[in-house]
């Protein structure tokens, strides 16, 4: 009954759990540096219909408008690469070669090209998911059997129905997931990137009442910015039911925890 109960409500569940440890370290600790979650929550609903949401609006733009390119861009050169291995073989030894590198030790290069605003930081961000989605696909399209080309084209299929029902339909669930586990990343990596020339943005929020020893307001913003990672990763898990359903009835069930 519990467990049925859990995994019906997974959220739910780990907020409580997360909650209730949050408040056991509070009440051991006994300092301000770990306040009342309850005093946070309060914090932060109060300073969302104000600046807050205002901090929080900026990096939601700068994560959405990366991922847009990012996937345009990666998933373009991604299907470009694994249908055509001659361009693959000149140029997978150079993303064999830049993929590893952190990303965001790029970012003063990117801001002395483009500058200290929005620009900078939306090509880093959109640098580092875009590397994941294209190696990604890339794979994906490498790993169809040439039989399965075989078979569609036997049919009389067109190429736009040949990556309509057999390429697209390969791809898409890997992408996805591929896009998730560098969202996470891309978070991090916006969070350490708005402390530098930007007035505006949840990291820059943080870290502003992190300075200020306004810990109750630093804490809103870890909630803010933790809402913003759960709501992304939920939006692609809604994406993945309408798009890729077939993927879950493969599984016989729903692979993602954000439910």
């Amino acid at each position: 009954m519990l467990s049925k109960l859990i995994k019906k409500h997974q959220t739910a569940y780990a907020t409580i759990v997360i909650w209730l440890i949050w408040y056991l370290i509070h009440l051991t600790m006994q300092t301000k540096v770990v306040p009342n979650p309850f005093d946070a929550i309060s914090t932060f609903v109060r300073l969302l219909s104000g600046e807050l949401l205002f901090h929080l609006g900026a990096s939601t733009l700068r994560i959405l408008i990366s991922i847009i390119f990012s996937l345009l861009i990666g998933g373009t050169f991604g299907l470009f690469l694994g249908l055509n291995d001659r361009f693959d073989r000149f140029f997978g030894p150079i993303l064999y070669l830049l993929y590893p590198i952190p990303k965001i030790a790029f970012l003063p290069v990117f801001m002395i090209l483009f500058g200290l605003g929005n620009t900078s930081k939306i090509i880093l961000i959109t640098v580092i998911i875009m590397f994941q989605v294209l190696v990604t696909i890339r794979d994906s399209v490498k790993g169809l059997s040439r039989t399965m080309f075989l078979s569609v084209r036997s049919t009389g299929a067109s190429k736009l129905q040949i990556y309509q029902h057999l390429i697209l339909p390969a791809i898409l669930p890997k992408a996805l997931t591929a896009l998730r586990l560098s969202v996470g990343t891309s978070i991090s990596v916006l969070f350490f990137a708005e402390n530098f020339a930007t007035r505006y943005g949840i990291g820059y929020f943080i870290m502003d009442a992190w300075t200020r020893i306004n810990y109750l307001e630093m804490y809103a913003g870890i909630i803010a910015i933790s809402l913003l990672g759960l709501f992304i990763f939920k939006s692609i898990d809604l994406l993945e039911q309408w798009a890729c359903n077939w993927a879950s009835l493969e599984k016989g069930e729903q692979s993602s925890y954000f439910k």
